[in-house]
């Protein structure tokens, strides 16, 4: 790469995009020869596509995502490579005042494993009375979104295909959804659930790091051509990117940082809810803050770093969900599109990683796929 090189980066108004915004508008990306242009977009489908075509050269993008387009799930095969995590965690089930309170009227709420058997509770009375099923509202059906949803809903013996609804919405339009009575719930990134309790129509009932403890959930997202084929510039936006997201991790530019994200060219919301998310001290109601240090994890060096194994336990999900099926092959490319080989060629030294574990269920070792499917009541097996 020579003199300055103009990108185009699409993102969604998240906080996890935390890292991008703070490398163009601290200069960091500049610093870098790079004359970046974030572009705001409204959904992951219109991001997917973009990227593809190439009026994006990179993209803030779902890991899942990133999986699937390379596999040729539910759109045109468009192989990508992401050689830097943008964020772990992040993401929070709300549902609407209405449901929680069905929840807590027919058993414990504080855990995932119990509100999950309450809601199967809900489900089966609702099914009994013939009412409509519940609606829930994910961002996309190859997100960490969906997956958390899912995961959590069938360890309490709820089938997502056959007993309630799922439908995608663009994360803006989850709390307007909500209150309208047309969602009963969602699992959306920060700081829509924030937005949600603010506004009084939403209860946040868990935070997603309670479903997966540790999950990859936004990378920075190129073509695998551009990546392989101009190494300089994938290792100049990793550079800019962690310089970016060591800057959010300080705690001295925790205000500085919130209000840059409440732009309205960025996130657009209160930087006060924009705060509270980066400190990982949400309100989950109108009286009760829960607080939890791995929320939303983006400055932590080893967290940016790529680990092709937790693309294999995406990949996993999307079989046990019938969004694909497996082949070895498939496998091997899964578990290519994470990349630390480029991390390391701009930053240097492997860092540990830790496994995806959720809350309950069978470990995944990344070398059964089956045994690991078997281990699921609900969902498709070997």
């Amino acid at each position: 790469m020579t003199g300055e090189a103009q990108v185009k980066i699409g993102f969604i108004p998240l906080v996890d995009a935390a890292a991008l915004f703070v490398a163009r508008h601290k200069g960091f990306a500049a610093a870098q020869g790079l004359d970046v242009e974030l572009i705001r977009e409204v959904s992951w489908a219109n991001i997917r596509d973009k990227l593809a075509i190439g009026r994006f050269d990179a993209a803030h993008l779902l890991a899942p995502m990133a999986v699937a387009s390379t596999l040729g799930l539910g759109h045109v095969r468009v192989p990508l490579a992401a050689p830097i995590n943008l964020a772990m965690n992040g993401n929070a089930i709300a549902v609407s005042t209405a449901l929680y309170a069905e929840l807590a009227a027919v058993g414990e709420v504080g855990d995932p494993a119990q509100s999950a058997r309450a809601l199967a509770k809900v489900v089966a009375r609702r099914q009994a009375e013939r009412r409509e099923p519940l609606t829930f509202g994910m961002t996309f059906p190859f997100s960490m979104h969906n997956y958390q949803l899912r995961y959590w809903m069938a360890e309490g013996g709820v089938d997502p295909d056959e007993d309630l609804r799922l439908i995608a919405l663009p994360p803006p339009y989850m709390v307007e959804n909500l209150a309208r009575g047309q969602l009963d719930g969602f699992c959306v990134g920060a700081p829509w659930s924030s937005v949600a309790v603010d506004a009084g129509v939403g209860v946040i009932l868990h935070f997603g790091c309670e479903i997966f403890e540790r999950a990859p959930e936004k990378v920075l997202a190129l073509r695998e051509n551009v990546a392989d084929d101009d190494p300089d510039l994938v290792a100049a936006l990793v550079r800019a990117v962690y310089k970016g997201a060591a800057y959010v991790d300080e705690p001295q530019n925790l205000e500085e940082v919130s209000h840059i994200l409440s732009r309205p060219e960025y996130v657009g919301v209160d930087a006060e809810i924009i705060q509270r998310v980066l400190t990982g001290r949400l309100r989950v109601n109108g009286r009760e803050t829960r607080e939890r240090m791995d929320y939303l994890i983006i400055g932590e060096a080893s967290a940016m770093r790529p680990d092709p194994r937790q693309a294999e336990w995406i990949y996993a999900q999307m079989i046990r969900w019938r969004q694909t099926r497996y082949s070895p092959a498939m496998a091997d490319k899964a578990k290519g599109v994470l990349r630390p080989d480029l991390f390391d060629a701009a930053i240097g030294g492997a860092l540990d990683q830790r496994e995806i574990a959720a809350f309950a269920g069978p470990s995944f070792d990344g070398r059964d796929y089956g045994a690991y499917l078997a281990g699921f009541a609900i969902g498709q097996r070997l």
